[in-house]
């Protein structure tokens, strides 16, 4: 069964147990090793999360694990014995003991044979910086409140989070194992990532409010930022370029199946759709948010290419 991991990573700061660190390089692997806590838990087809206690690095799938052994030199505090203390760049003495407050200059050490890890994660790599913060974050852990460098969360959570954002070319590559089944019995493939998409969803939330523009009221949460035109080719987010649709309509909307007429400016139903009556009483209805002579713009070409040029 796929398991989510959150994963600490902030460079050369990144230390447990008071040893020199790890060799991370977010983009492609990850490393840690037998002292941390978890750390025969992590297997291949699980997905991960990389932070950095402020933000979202990036999410990936990990297809492979490097093990190894190595001597490894871990530090603890000199009077209570405990590997728990921080180091303090600025302060003296230059460590503190999170456990007993000693402070001290020089820490204890000692060499511990011990098993290392390395993931291999770069093949599914998604970039995440500016989508989701550490608060947000946390709050999808088993435990909040955690310390711990690699702690479980709720992938699926993270990742419908992240299709909120991202749109709906948003998937994840799972590794299709015998170990890593997905819910509902579905492969997900790979993704191009629609950068700014969530400061484009946030602005068209604040000019038009919790509205879709052809069905009226709706949650934010079931809302989308629909591009009037073709995002996957032009890579820009225009302004007036989108409007708030509900899921399903803007799927639909993408398919052309539902448009807006340019002589009248009324919501046009396909015909394959008035057998539904959901959609069938919004054939011929006005949006229900004003628009811009720049929507019409986009509407009009969304016509062309959809019904006109069928």
């Amino acid at each position: 069964m796929t398991t989510g991991w959150l994963m600490l990573a902030v460079g050369d700061n990144r230390q447990h147990g008071g040893n020199d660190g790890y060799d991370d390089n977010p983009r492609y692997h990850y490393s840690w090793d037998s002292t941390v806590p978890n750390h025969a838990r992590v297997a291949v087809g699980d997905v991960i999360a990389l932070w950095d206690k402020r933000e979202l690095i990036g999410v990936s799938v990990i297809h492979g694990i490097e093990t190894g052994t190595e001597e490894k030199t871990l530090y603890f505090c000199p009077k209570c014995k405990r590997a728990d203390f921080k180091r303090r760049s600025r302060l003296t003495p230059a460590c503190r003991c999170n456990q007993c407050g000693a402070l001290f200059d020089t820490p204890g050490q000692k060499t511990k044979t011990v098993t290392t890890y390395r993931s291999q994660h770069g093949r599914s790599w998604l970039r995440g910086r500016g989508l989701l913060t550490g608060a947000e974050l946390r709050a999808l852990c088993d435990s909040p409140s955690s310390q711990l460098s690699m702690r479980p969360f709720r992938w699926e959570k993270l990742l419908d989070l992240l299709a909120e954002f991202l749109g709906e070319e948003f998937q994840l590559e799972l590794e299709d194992d015998e170990r890593a089944p997905i819910p509902g019995g579905h492969k997900v493939s790979k993704v191009r990532v629609r950068v700014g998409q969530r400061a484009f969803r946030d602005r068209l939330l604040r000019e038009q409010g919790e509205q879709c523009a052809m069905t009226g009221a709706a949650p934010a949460a079931v809302l989308e930022a629909a591009h009037l035109y073709s995002y996957a080719e032009s890579g820009e987010h225009h302004e007036y370029g989108g409007l708030l649709l509900r899921r399903d309509v803007h799927r639909l909307f993408d398919l052309g199946q539902i448009a807006v007429e340019p002589g009248s400016g009324l919501i046009d139903i396909a015909p394959s759709l008035r057998s539904y009556p959901l959609y069938a009483r919004l054939h011929g209805q006005p949006l229900t948010v004003q628009l811009r002579p720049e929507h019409r713009v986009w509407l009009e070409a969304h016509w062309l290419t959809k019904r006109a040029l069928k």
